[in-house]
């Protein structure tokens, strides 16, 4: 009974789907931030082409400084599935291009924000506040068209 609940509402749900490269940084703020303030029948995933074994530290910082445990998040590679059943899809700004994710995708949303990996903290700190805003205005914009 539990699966096929969760089948279905999976079904109703609508996804935005936030990819990079690596799936351990940008991607990973987006999707919490998302989640934290999506409006009904919305659901936020992150993934990536190159996953990697661990979500930036740092991120997971930072994040947690304003509230949000990211933790027990880990790095997914993308589907297909996961880009065909996007309702939308964010991609966070791709540096290496014949890894970019989204190159092949109609509808793309694209915030080419800067990679925090290797950055200090407080480049990751303006980054993180760049993502929640973004996030908080595409979260506005699909309540204002439901």
């Amino acid at each position: 009974m539990k699966l096929s609940f969760g089948k279905s509402k999976l079904k109703s749900e609508k996804i935005i789907l936030f990819v990079c490269v690596e799936n351990a940084g940008r991607s990973q703020m987006a999707e919490a931030f998302f989640n934290e303030s999506a409006p009904e029948g919305y659901r936020a995933l992150s993934a990536g082409t190159k996953p990697v074994s661990q979500i930036n530290p740092v991120v997971i910082d930072v994040m947690k400084q304003v509230g949000i445990d990211i933790s027990n998040q880990k790095s997914k590679e993308i589907t297909e599935d996961m880009m065909r059943n996007s309702f939308k899809t964010v991609n966070m700004g791709c540096m290496e291009k014949e890894s970019c994710p989204t190159l092949f995708l109609p509808n793309v949303i694209d915030w080419n924000l800067e990679d925090p990996k290797d950055k200090p903290i407080e480049k990751v700190w303006e980054i993180r506040d760049e993502i929640d805003q973004r996030v908080k205005e595409l979260v506005a914009s699909l309540k204002t068209h439901q």
